[in-house]
């Protein structure tokens, strides 16, 4: 009987084809990448093609390297980055490179948007403000700017459901997903006409929303010669990745709240209903679980800030030195002695809504070196999540711990700067770097009925206790926190002069 389920994380940088047997156990995982294009500062773009190649390319070695027999996948399913905008053909072909998550160049159509429908009923019609993070505005941008190429499109998805489409044939999206768009309404779960009306974006043009666990078709022979598994396997609509992290962390009731932390980052906890921050800094997406929907603050570079120092500090003869700057990290003293750093490297999503926002060390001196710059990144990354969490607090949020998963979880330091700026216990499910693609699993589980359901799923996640807060750090942080939430605010001026003249010069 075929018990294994099979799941699909396309992220950023490639894609993890990851098995699951029924106790929710992760079997093996393959792995392809591919590349992100940055025609400009604020773009960011992938070949459609690529993720399909990584897909078929990582199924195939998963089941070659631990010899599974295809007739032991029970489900295929999917994770994949949201806020995407790919446009298709008639015949289901790529117009041109999607504009993933990450591209945040439609900030004029954005602001149309806001202004056609107004911010505070934008917000409670889809749970967001009105961004360039979003599909939403990105269709827009390509329709201003690239009309020949919109006249031409007949869909619009976004990543897992383009692979879905390839898979099986069916076009289709999920709840989470398209919470994720700007073009969702999310009380009652199905697109906005009003909001279409206002992107000037066709109805036609997006697939059903339907639950993540639904079926929307099989495996089909075309695609099976590609990746090697059967003819008719069912395939499972999945889910956005920040909902399937949700559930593979085990959040999945409410009250239930975590962290993640990757190359982008985010806190979130389940709720009954969307929570509606006065000065909309957080937005609420759909569950994976079609009862529950999931507040989320997110912030855009994480993980990415720590990358963006590793390759800064590492040399041309040296191999990764990932684990030697954390480990100097730690040896460094709480509040790095007034050194901060503004952790706004790609623009910033929550709290602040500023694709302008720059990266910035302050305080910075002679005595400071590698080790207190690295340290001040973790801090500072922390700091921005901590306005994220007070803003939940300040709408009623009881949040009294975190799970922490994705790649920032394994470090000890990491984890327990998170514990003593967030002020909270943290927990750590046994999968950090896997919850995503094993909350993907429990949709695909769910949909062809190896689990009743995801508070089922949930149970099966192991969890280990965490770092506490250490109260002398607590205290340090409470009165560096303030000096850190002023400085955005004091730097706005400064990001937007740097701004116009940075489109000064490439115009130039």
């Amino acid at each position: 009987m075929a018990e294994l389920i099979l799941a699909h994380d396309l992220g950023t940088t490639g894609n993890k084809a990851s098995l699951f047997d029924r106790q929710g156990c992760a079997v093996a995982s393959a792995f392809a990448g591919y590349g992100v294009s940055y025609p400009r500062p604020g773009w960011a773009e992938q070949d459609a093609e690529d993720w399909w190649r990584a897909v078929a390319a990582s199924t195939g070695k998963l089941l070659a390297q631990e010899g599974i027999a295809p007739g032991d996948v029970a489900a295929v399913t999917f994770s994949g980055q949201m806020m995407g905008c790919l446009l298709l053909d008639g015949q289901g072909k790529p117009l041109r490179s999607a504009l993933i998550w990450a591209d945040t160049r439609a900030t004029e159509e954005a602001e149309t948007l806001r202004a056609r429908i107004g911010s505070e009923r934008f917000y409670r019609i889809t749970g967001h403000r009105a961004s360039s993070s979003y599909t939403a505005a990105k269709y827009m941008w390509l329709k201003g700017h690239q009309p020949e190429i919109v006249d031409k499109a007949r869909h619009c998805l976004v990543a897992k459901d383009y692979l879905a489409f390839r898979l099986c044939g069916e076009l289709a999206s999920d709840f989470s997903d398209a919470s994720g768009t700007n073009l969702f309404d999310l009380r009652a779960r199905r697109w906005s006409d009003e909001v279409l009306q206002a992107a000037e974006l066709p109805r036609e043009l997006l697939p059903p929303a339907l639950p993540s666990a639904t079926v929307i078709g099989g495996v089909t022979p075309e695609a099976s010669k590609a990746t090697g598994l059967l003819t008719g396997t069912p395939v499972v609509i999945g889910g956005g990745d920040g909902a399937c992290a949700t559930a593979g962390a085990g959040v999945v009731s409410p009250g239930d709240a975590y962290n993640y932390i990757g190359s982008s980052s985010w806190i979130a906890f389940v709720s009954q209903a969307p929570l509606y921050d006065p000065r909309q800094r957080t937005f609420t997406f759909a569950h994976l679980d079609p009862a529950y929907v999931f507040p989320t603050g997110t912030m855009q570079c994480a993980g990415g800030s720590f990358d963006w120092i590793e390759r800064l500090f590492r040399g041309e003869s040296e191999d990764a030195i990932h684990g030697r700057l954390i480990e100097a990290a730690g040896e460094v003293a709480a509040g790095c002695e007034g050194l901060l750093f503004l952790p706004y490297l790609m623009g910033e999503r929550s709290p602040h809504w500023n694709p302008q926002a720059r990266g910035a060390f302050v305080g910075l001196s002679l005595s400071h070196g590698r080790a207190e710059m690295t340290r001040a990144v973790l801090e500072g990354v922390m700091f921005n999540l901590r306005i994220i969490l007070e803003a939940f607090e300040a709408q009623g949020a009881d949040i009294p711990l975190l799970r922490l998963i994705g790649g920032g979880a394994r470090s000890m330091v990491w984890r327990q700067i998170a514990a003593d700026i967030l002020g909270v216990p943290i927990e750590r499910p046994e999968l950090l770097v896997e919850a995503t693609s094993l909350g993907a699993a429990a949709a695909g589980g769910v949909g062809v009925g190896i689990w009743k359901d995801y508070a089922e799923a949930g149970r099966l996640i192991a969890l280990r206790q965490g770092e506490r807060p250490i109260p002398e750090h607590v205290a340090l942080y409470d009165r560096l926190f303030p000096l850190f939430e002023s400085l955005y605010a004091e730097l706005c001026p400064a990001f937007e002069r740097a701004s116009r003249w940075s489109a000064a010069q490439r115009e130039g």
